[in-house]
């Protein structure tokens, strides 16, 4: 009776590292069989592969400015519509500004912080109110 056996080309090495997991690393210097000066040391090598994460952007508040001729209503208006704040949430901010004369409305990204601003803006001048809203870095 006889028996063939199949031989396996992995070194000591390579075995050690396939069996933890580890990735086998061979260059075609590893395939050359003389290992003279040049040659590989029997090292192997685990690939990796590194991310860089993208910068968060720089966060700016939204401020509400207060003056003597806007009404309040109004006001707690703009905060709901433009911050998705509730009544009292919108009502709390107003008071705020009208007693300190400045509120924060919010912290966004500079891009959606000057998109709030302009709404804001823009929706006091159409109603003929002096309404000014500006931002400051966070």
């Amino acid at each position: 009776m006889q028996h063939n056996f199949v031989t396996s080309a992995l070194s000591a090495d390579s075995l050690r590292a396939t069996r933890s997991g580890g990735a086998v690393v061979r260059s075609a210097a590893d395939d050359d069989e003389s290992q003279g000066p040049g040659g590989s040391d029997g090292q192997i090598g685990i690939a990796t592969k590194t991310r860089t994460r993208p910068k968060k952007p720089s966060m700016f508040k939204v401020l509400m400015l207060n003056d003597d001729y806007t009404p309040m209503e109004f006001v707690v208006m703009c905060l709901k519509r433009f911050f998705n704040m509730d009544l009292e949430q919108a009502t709390r901010v107003m008071l705020h500004v009208h007693q300190k004369g400045v509120g924060v409305c919010g912290i966004f990204p500079y891009e959606i912080a000057g998109t709030k601003v302009n709404q804001v803006m823009d929706f006091a001048r159409q109603n003929q109110h002096p309404l000014q809203c500006t931002l400051e870095k966070a």
